[in-house]
């Protein structure tokens, strides 16, 4: 027997793209946690790491955009639900050959928060490349992913390592 393909929803019967009515969901306490990297090259490395950029302390003004990204992802992505954020927290380390970005939203709220924690990061990222270019042009952005997430009836979801 075929297997039927899932509905989607935030399709309506036409075909046309909804919001979906999370109305009856019940409130829970949802977290999501995303990561992302940013490969650089050891002259933008060795810059961060003696703060010698004209723009400023990157990892911490990263930090400070993914924060901010988050509570905006409403506005940036548009099917998703404006959420009472309870906390997002976003860590950029230096490593050395990259910046690795986590960042870790929660809400009790009726739908999910992994959205938010991937804008964070994605924005953090940006803004990585943002303030390092002038040393660093050929930044790469990558690994682009959610860690987990727990809340809501899907469960808790944690991603495979990677290989």
């Amino acid at each position: 027997m075929p297997r039927r393909s899932p509905t989607l929803s935030h399709t309506d019967a036409k075909g046309h793209a909804r919001m979906v009515n999370v109305g009856k969901k019940p409130i829970t306490h949802r977290t999501a946690t995303a990561e992302a990297r940013v490969r650089i090259s050891p002259a933008l490395a060795t810059a961060i790491r003696q703060n010698q950029l004209k723009k400023g302390n990157l990892l911490e003004v990263a930090r400070l955009a993914g924060i901010q990204a988050a509570k905006r992802t409403d506005e940036l992505i548009p099917l998703c639900h404006s959420l009472p954020l309870d906390s997002v927290d976003v860590v950029a380390t230096l490593k050395r050959d990259h910046i690795h970005l986590t960042a870790i939203a929660q809400t009790h709220a009726r739908t999910g928060v992994e959205m938010e924690a991937l804008t964070a990061v994605t924005v953090a990222a940006l803004t990585v490349i943002d303030m390092g270019k002038a040393v660093d042009k050929g930044m790469v952005i990558e690994g682009v992913r959610v860690l987990s997430k727990s809340g809501g009836r899907s469960g808790t979801y944690i991603a495979p390592r990677k290989p």
